[in-house]
């Protein structure tokens, strides 16, 4: 059995109130930093073959956060399989994200990515680190919305952008993948047997 485990990055320092996107700079706000040693501290003890992480500066923080409380002799490797969505709308006030219910994919065109763009890199990551790491488990630091349609397409729902924020009709105890939150998808052999969530860093 391989197990990847696609964690989100903690919760970022945004005081302009952006979507920051591929805009660089963003970093970890000190809650983020202590929902990604939480997540280390769930994933401690567990036999982890390696950490991969997003070209953005908060998962590479999240990466070495949680690497350093549960696979202090993993190695970190940068993937840009993982990275954040490709969207037109960096940089735009929150506010305005708001009006258009955050919905990137609307009419969008090349070089911008659809939902079907997004899970077809998610599935070339889970296929390297297959090859990769075969029968071991690794950990990769992605962001909400890749992981959320690899959650959709583990669950067999539609590719679309309403639904991606309506995971629990995948199974999970969650709509939308919470900061610092970690979903494993167990494959077996060729095929995916299996995924769970977790939100290790929620406050309760």
């Amino acid at each position: 059995m391989t197990l990847i485990s696609l964690v989100r990055h903690g919760l970022v320092d945004n005081p302009g109130q952006v979507y920051y996107g591929r805009l660089p700079g963003f970093s970890l706000a000190a809650e983020g930093r202590r929902q990604a040693a939480a997540t280390g501290d769930y994933l401690s003890g567990q036999p982890i073959a390696a950490v991969y992480h997003s070209p953005m500066l908060r998962a590479f923080e999240t990466a070495e956060i949680v690497r350093r409380h549960c696979a202090a002799t993993a190695p970190l490797v940068e993937c840009d399989l993982l990275n954040e969505i490709h969207s037109p709308f960096d940089g735009l006030p929150a506010t305005e994200m708001a009006k258009i219910d955050w919905d990137f994919y609307r009419d969008v065109v090349p070089p911008y990515e659809t939902p079907e763009d997004i899970v077809e890199r998610m599935v070339r990551f889970f296929e390297q680190a297959r090859r990769e790491h075969e029968g071991e488990h690794v950990v990769a630091v992605s962001h909400a919305d890749p992981i959320a349609f690899a959650i959709l397409w583990a669950g067999g729902r539609p590719l679309a952008a309403d639904h991606r924020k309506r995971l629990t009709e995948c199974g999970i105890s969650a709509d939308y993948p919470a900061p610092a939150s970690v979903t494993t998808f167990s494959f077996d052999d060729s095929h995916l047997a299996g995924f769970r969530y977790h939100s290790p860093g929620q406050v309760e």
